[in-house]
């Protein structure tokens, strides 16, 4: 990989982190009016579109996305993540952009936990040291035993179980599946399950709000294709470090736009957090195993 395509990759990968942050904004807006299944399927529907265009574009077509070796694990996957996008907006609205991006921040750091169980990929001791010490940095955020401790608080620490879950999948089924097949069943089982439990929570939705829902779907396909891109272009190790600033984009906007309060043990929390992943990133990167 040249310094270039590092570069270019780390500018689309910092890009879409800056998207998915506006997307998040976006959604705590929509969820605070209307009904969360109703606001992720309309988004849904959007994501379903822009799939069928990327399929049609590739190799094979529709027909070859289609195509799967994994067709129960590729479906899995699509639920996992549809339900993980439910989970996390409720945590936007429970608790904030802040609070819930900080414990989200925890997702690489259980991919590696579960890489072993699930992947049967050795973890070393100092990627273990690494994840218990950011897991502390979980705790810290959440600080049980020093105030009351609000079961919402687990909400976006269930968002993160279930996007690593996601994640370790799509690495299993990427032995046999190209991204494009994965992509595609991503979008289109995530769109028919949405739609069977999203139009059952209808809401009418005035026009200011019809076109903050139209920004959604273009943040969320923008915000696809710039991580696409930077994948395309730069080796996935090397960038996903940028994936983290996702957190501070998110926090501005939170702190900014919706009020949200900046607390020191969020702060301290999210810093050993993110700490805790760069570390098995990297470790991950520089041993290929661990």
């Amino acid at each position: 990989m040249t310094d270039q395509n590092f570069r270019l990759g780390a500018l689309l990968m910092t890009a879409a982190a800056v998207v998915f942050a506006m997307q998040d904004g976006i959604s705590r807006h929509l969820a605070g009016a209307y009904n969360v299944y109703m606001v992720v399927m309309i988004r849904y529907w959007f994501f379903a579109v822009f799939v069928l265009a990327l399929a049609a574009r590739n190799p094979g077509g529709i027909r070859g996305a289609v195509r799967t070796r994994h067709p129960l694990l590729q479906i899995i996957r699509g639920l996992l993540l549809a339900t993980e996008i439910c989970v996390m907006i409720t945590a936007f609205t429970v608790l904030g952009l802040v609070e819930s991006h900080a414990v989200f921040t925890c997702y690489p750091l259980l991919v590696a936990a579960l890489s072993g169980p699930v992947l049967g990929e050795r973890v070393g001791w100092r990627r273990w040291t690494a994840i218990g010490i950011g897991f502390a940095g979980v705790l810290v955020i959440l600080q049980p035993g020093v105030r009351v401790f609000s079961p919402a608080a687990l909400i976006p620490l269930l968002a993160a179980f279930l996007f690593a879950l996601y994640g370790l999948l799509t690495r299993y089924v990427a032995r046999g599946d190209a991204s494009a097949v994965s992509f595609f069943w991503t979008g289109i089982t995530g769109a028919i399950v949405m739609t069977a439990i999203g139009v059952f929570h209808w809401q009418p939705m005035t026009a200011p709000d019809w076109a903050w829902m139209a920004l959604l779907c273009c943040t969320a396909a923008a915000a696809h294709w710039l991580m696409i891109r930077a994948l395309e272009v730069a080796e996935a190790s090397a960038v996903q470090p940028f994936n983290y600033l996702m957190l501070p984009f998110a926090a501005a906007l939170g702190i900014t736009v919706f009020g949200d309060r900046l607390e020191p043990n969020v702060v301290l929390g999210a810093a050993i957090v993110v700490a805790a992943g760069l570390f098995t990133l990297w470790r991950a990167r520089k041993t290929g195993r661990g």
